[in-house]
């Protein structure tokens, strides 16, 4: 399975959002240019864990957080993310996908 570098930066832009931090405050604080903070919010640059865990530190998240967007501090963690594959799915597909989940949700 490939790692995609787009919903990790998605994760850490949001986290990052929810502390009111900048990216120019938040490269500031991990000695980085804005510039490749921003790519790593688009995804389009690459990310180490040693980074990540220092960004993560800052942010006051896990890297599971960030990596499979579970938090262990929420039980709702799957909103956002449901929220993200719906946006990206025709009205088609989110009937369907909604008819499924009322199928499963009213199974006993």
């Amino acid at each position: 399975m490939a790692i995609d570098y787009s919903v990790i930066g998605e994760r850490l832009k949001l986290a990052r959002k929810e502390k009111h931090l900048t990216q120019e405050q938040l490269a500031e604080k991990i000695d980085v240019s804005i510039a490749f903070l921003s790519r790593i919010e688009r995804g389009s640059s690459q990310i180490n864990l040693k980074r990540l865990s220092q960004i993560c530190e800052i942010l006051d998240v896990t890297e599971g957080d960030i990596l499979n967007g579970v938090s262990n501090k929420s039980t709702k963690y799957l909103d956002f993310e449901f929220a993200n594959l719906l946006k990206s799915c025709s009205s088609e597909k989110q009937k369907l996908i909604y008819d499924v989940a009322k199928v499963i949700a009213n199974k006993n």
